[in-house]
This record gives structure tokens, sequence and C-alpha cells, in this order.
């Protein structure tokens, strides 16, 4: 074999890895995404984050796309944004809500209010100790005020302002408490992302159009 025709065989060799390496397949089709772990999308590719491209330079890639992802529709049109976004079948599933081509949806982080929080309780215990102090002995005002209820030997003076020396039976007195259970947490927003490895998601734009089935 001649050196030239052995340089042009590795050539087509070089040349035929490179192509099956960069593709999502051997030929991919217009507006196939594929998951790079490269820095960059190869040529033939456009990196998923949402930019506009030309329509008169990408006919085939608009007449896939039309404007699903934005652009006006007359001169440009963009490509889906995947950055820090999972791609989701679109339609219904079975006890799922509808996607539709082109949604985007979800939040990376999520703050709990109390229309979100579960039913539930909190258990508070109240111990309340009530005694009544009396004076054993006459009284001598009429006016409740700072005094003790003291033994009255008519209707009139039945307090008086001496030292308690007495004690009401325990069950002459009824006391009602409640309890008030203080609000507690600070609502900090929280991660609700699963775990993740970030690449690179680039669109075919040149290969095989698509036919539908």
């Amino acid at each position: 074999m001649s050196k030239k025709s052995l340089k042009t065989l590795l050539a087509l060799t070089i040349a035929s890895l490179s192509g099956s390496a960069a593709a999502c397949g051997s030929q991919p089709y217009i507006g196939e995404v594929c998951t790079f772990a490269t820095t960059y999308c190869p040529i033939g590719y456009a990196e998923a984050d949402g930019r506009l491209l030309s329509i008169a330079q990408n006919q085939a890639l608009f007449a896939l796309l039309g404007t699903t992802y934005g652009g006006n529709g007359q001169t440009t049109f963009s490509l889906p944004d995947l950055r820090g976004r999972n791609p989701i079948g679109v339609g219904v599933g079975p006890g799922l809500a509808p996607v539709d081509l082109g949604e985007i949806s979800g939040q990376e982080n999520v703050t709990l209010f109390q229309p979100n929080m579960p039913f539930h309780s909190h258990a508070a215990n109240t111990i309340v100790t009530a005694k009544l102090h009396a004076v054993n002995s006459n009284g001598n005002s009429t006016n409740p005020s700072g005094k003790f209820p003291a033994v009255s030997a008519n209707r009139d003076n039945i307090y008086s302002n001496s030292p308690s020396n007495a004690e009401l039976a325990t069950d002459a007195v009824t006391v009602n408490a409640s309890t008030t259970v203080g609000a507690s947490g600070e609502s900090h927003p929280f991660s609700v992302r699963n775990p993740y490895v970030g690449m690179r998601y680039c669109v075919a734009t040149v290969g095989i159009f698509p036919g539908r089935e």
C-alpha cells in the first residue's frame, strides 16, 4: 500500500470515529437532543440554552420546532433551555397532571406555609393551683378592695383588712385556664432538587429530517 493510500485510509478512519463520537447516533435526526460530557457542543449541534436562531439559516429545524420554545416566528425561533432543568415526557400520565410541549414548571426551593402542613396538634400541659385566703374573725369593712373574706356578724361587714389566717376549702373557688402554644420556626426555603451532575445538552441542527409515523 502506498503512503498516499495509507494517509487517505487513516483520514477516513479518523473522520468516521469523530463523527460517531460526536453524534447521538451515527446519523442524528434534526432536533434530536444529545447529552455530552464535553465543554462545548460539536459541529452540527447547538447548545440547548434557549438561544435564538435564525429561521433563514435553520429552516429544517424551524419546521420542526416552530416557536414552541420562543422566538418571533418571523425571523427567529428559540431552542429549548435545559440549563438546570430536567426534560419530562409530554402528555398525561396515569394519575398525573398534563404536560404540554415546551411547558416550563417547577422550582428549586420551596417554603412551607400553614395550608401546606399536615393536620396535627401540639400537646400542652397546664397546672393551675389556686387558694382563697380568709380571715377567721369578724369583718370590719364592706369594701372588698385589698381585703379578705371574714366572719360576719351582720350582712354588711364581710371583709377584713387583718392578715389572712385561714384558707377556704379547695372546692370553694373555680379557676379556668387556657394555654396557647407559641409559634416557632423561621420559614426558610429548602431545596427539593434531586442529586444531579451537570452535563451539556445539545440539539442537532443538521442531519436526517425525521418523518412522522
